[in-house]
């Protein structure tokens, strides 16, 4: 991975970061965490790994209005950040943690 693309990645994460917590006025997301951000290396298109807190209604409330805030984030992303193209935002649900936890359980299982 170039030193660009990282750059970009580091900062594109903290900018959506600060756009759902403080721009994104829906009651409905909840807390949202985005976990990871990583661009393609023609840099067109970004997945953006998010987690939530609570169920999985909620969580699946939540993907659904981030898919459809997408344009609206996209767009605070290209006035804050000065880039030639914005790439296109993929999220895409983080279900690390929730394997984490069902790992380590079941090696607690075999002591």
């Amino acid at each position: 991975m170039s030193v660009k693309q990282e750059r970009l990645d580091m900062i594109l994460h903290r900018e959506i970061s600060n756009i759902l917590q403080f721009d994104l006025k829906d009651p409905k997301l909840g807390f949202v965490t985005v976990t990871d951000v990583q661009c393609t290396k023609d840099l067109s298109i970004a997945k953006v790994y998010v987690t939530f807190l609570g169920k999985q209604e909620r969580n699946d409330a939540g993907m659904r209005i981030l898919q459809k805030s997408k344009g609206y984030i996209r767009s605070t992303l290209a006035k804050r950040i000065k880039i030639r193209k914005m790439p296109d935002l993929i999220f895409i649900q983080d279900t690390s943690l929730q394997q984490g936890n069902k790992i380590e359980s079941i090696l607690k299982n075999l002591d």
